[in-house]
């Protein structure tokens, strides 16, 4: 998947006016997602994605203070940090996660989204890969 296909995506699947909000939400996503996750997780992702969207994974994951298993947090806290990245309340940071991981898991292969989810506490994984379309849960 190409850059652009790739934030048109996000951009249709959140219903976002501007594709501007569509990069905003996916930079805010990836990077609190890279917080979370192991870097070595974080740097897989991120070879699979298009170099300009990776970039957002790659820049937390090489954080010197980051901890090797990624950094423990509570899904409201995982929806709080995204919301403060985006500029978003955290109902549409919610929504705006959601699209963002669904775009990022039909755009890689070899079960990373999986590899991801399993890393993840359930409560957080349950509401994360919901969709774009799956139940509200923030």
């Amino acid at each position: 998947m190409q850059h652009d296909d790739f934030i048109g995506q996000v951009q249709a699947r959140a219903r976002l006016d501007s594709r501007g909000a569509a990069e905003t939400a996916t930079r805010a996503s990836l990077e609190t997602l890279a917080e979370r996750v192991p870097p070595p997780l974080a740097e897989k992702l991120a070879a699979q994605l298009p170099r300009e969207i990776g970039e957002h994974l790659l820049r937390v994951a090489y954080a010197p203070d980051l901890p090797a298993t990624g950094v423990r947090m509570s899904r409201e806290e995982f929806f709080g940090r995204v919301a403060e990245r985006s500029g978003a309340d955290v109902p549409k940071a919610v929504h705006e996660a959601r699209c963002v991981v669904e775009v990022t898991d039909e755009a890689t292969v070899g079960g990373l989204a999986d590899k991801i989810r399993t890393s993840l506490d359930d409560d957080l994984a349950d509401v994360l890969f919901a969709g774009s379309s799956g139940p509200a849960g923030n």
